[in-house]
């Protein structure tokens, strides 16, 4: 599965690109059917997937409400989300809004609280979801008219050339919150293992000339 690199990149920010852009597209153009003017909601909004789930919604037409910790609100913001929520201060399961597609990218809210903010025939798209998640996310698929996806991403060389032409056009972007050089992966693993980065953390590897 191979794309040449976008014309307007560097070569650590097109590394930032496969596995979260991939998988963003793969969920909401793919298995949830996103539609313009549909209200979505991102959780997880500043992660690898997140960043990249805001962009691409964003580029499909949709409402996007993205939802991340405090400090990364103005990020998610500048993303092109038309409203975020800081998960920290406010639980959006209670706030009475609906959505047609809800993207848990994280694997860390409660996929019960989650489902009641879905519209009757929406769509519940997770990306990450444990054991438990996963038997709750079957049977409440089987017993009720919510549809559910859950699951790996996946993606076909299509799918990196439509990327390369997003980005190329100006619609899609990479997050990087550290770059670290190839004898420190061990460390950017740890930093990335936090859960707390911005987007991507990318490896650099110097080119000897």
């Amino acid at each position: 599965m191979l794309a040449s690199k976008p014309s307007n990149m560097t070569y650590e920010e097109a590394a930032a690109i496969p596995f979260g852009a991939l998988s963003a597209l793969f969920f909401l153009r793919d298995k949830g059917n996103i539609q313009s003017g549909q209200e979505v909601l991102i959780y997880g909004a500043s992660g690898s997937v997140g960043t990249a789930a805001v962009q691409l919604a964003k580029y499909f037409g949709a409402e996007v409400t993205g939802v991340c910790s405090t400090a990364n609100l103005e990020l998610v913001k500048s993303l092109g989300a038309d409203k975020v929520i800081d998960y920290t201060k406010e639980d959006f399961t209670k706030s009475g809004q609906a959505y047609d597609v809800i993207y848990e990218t994280v694997g860390k809210s409660s996929f019960s609280r989650n489902i009641s903010s879905l519209k009757k025939k929406g769509i519940y798209l997770a990306g990450n979801a444990g054991l438990l998640q996963a038997f709750q996310m079957l049977w409440t698929s089987m017993i009720g008219s919510k549809k559910i996806i859950f699951g790996p991403g996946f993606g076909r060389k299509e799918d990196l050339i439509f990327l390369k032409e997003l980005i190329e056009a100006g619609k899609l972007k990479p997050v990087i919150d550290r770059r670290y050089p190839l004898e420190q992966t061990a460390e950017a693993h740890r930093y990335a293992e936090k859960g707390h980065k911005k987007g991507n953390v990318v490896i650099t590897v110097a080119h000897n000339n």
